[in-house]
């Protein structure tokens, strides 16, 4: 088993310095060509993030079986947004206001997040991804908060204050207004989580593991503004840190 991308050979130096960064993706009905199927599918957006900030991405789709011997190859991995989190997963009743359940991706995406933790793979969570994050930990979340999902496919730009000394307050700042879309957050915050970030209205932004080499769950969408990629960058210097034994 994989231990650390330290003891692995073929690391990102040995790929010409792009380290590999998995990404999850969708399984959802899409056309395309002649064809109207299921589809493990990914906006491009995250793609380019990875591509942008030194990285090469690879998708992950939400099926199979995903433990830590299934990614050792990865150097980091970005777990994506998308759709609720099957409250059951978490222990909870079903909200009316939460959405249909994906079980495949629910299964997949928790295990790739333990997988993660396990190898202490560098990891950022996206809007659902932290949701994930946070619920892999133990933790559970709120179903449904208004003001940070104006529209179907429109995001709301949210100023959220970030904690002094914590990992993304190094990437960002103390302040910053990030994109948001979705409906549900953080409540029970999950096994050794720290809150790093929050929205006006108390809404957590951001989460950190202490102690891992680099876990990072934003609440908003870092993939949607093209101008700012330092999240997807520390990540990528967080992945070829690791391959180079890097504390």
């Amino acid at each position: 088993m994989v231990s650390n991308g330290s003891s692995r050979s073929g690391g990102p130096a040995a790929r010409g310095g792009r380290p590999l960064i998995g990404v999850s993706t969708y399984l959802e009905r899409a056309r395309f060509g002649v064809w109207d199927v299921e589809a493990a599918v990914l906006h491009r957006d995250y793609l380019d993030s990875v591509v942008r900030a030194g990285g090469n991405p690879v998708l992950l789709p939400p099926v199979g079986e995903w433990d830590a011997d299934a990614i050792g190859f990865l150097d980091g991995l970005v777990l994506a947004g998308g759709a609720d989190v099957d409250p059951s997963r978490y222990g909870r009743p079903r909200d009316p206001r939460t959405g249909p359940a994906r079980p495949e991706r629910d299964a997949v995406e928790l295990s790739l997040t333990r997988a993660a933790l396990k190898l202490d793979l560098p990891l950022l969570a996206v809007c659902r991804g932290m949701q994930v994050l946070n619920v892999a930990l133990g933790g559970t979340l709120v179903q449904h908060v208004e003001g940070h999902n104006p529209a179907p496919a429109v995001f709301e730009h949210t100023g959220i204050a970030v904690a002094p000394g914590s990992r993304l307050a190094g990437v960002v700042g103390l302040a910053t207004t990030v994109h948001c879309h979705h409906h549900q957050a953080l409540d029970v915050v999950g096994d050794g989580l720290r809150v790093v970030a929050g929205a006006p209205d108390g809404t957590v932004e951001a989460v950190e593991l202490p102690g891992a080499s680099f876990v990072l769950g934003v609440q908003s969408h870092p993939e949607a503004d093209s101008e700012d990629d330092r999240l997807f960058a520390a990540l990528v210097d967080a992945a070829s840190d690791r391959d180079r034994g890097v504390e």
